[in-house]
């Protein structure tokens, strides 16, 4: 998924999802801004897994 198209789903600027990709570590940002990009990815097949102290990251979602 292109920065542009996560922007348009997500209904967050361009320069915002640029900004976040960026970044080192978690991104900053508004909660409600974050909610909205996680919303798009998990609806796009991503799961997001661990957390910041244990090796956060993201993969395809398992198959059940």
């Amino acid at each position: 998924m292109t920065a542009t198209r996560l922007a348009e789903l997500s209904g967050v600027a361009y320069t915002t999802v640029v900004r976040m990709e960026s970044s080192d570590g978690i991104p900053s940002g508004q909660v409600k801004t974050l909610d909205a990009v996680q919303k798009v990815l998990e609806e796009a097949g991503i799961e997001f897994i661990g957390s910041p102290d244990e090796g956060a990251g993201v993969r395809w979602q398992l198959k059940k």
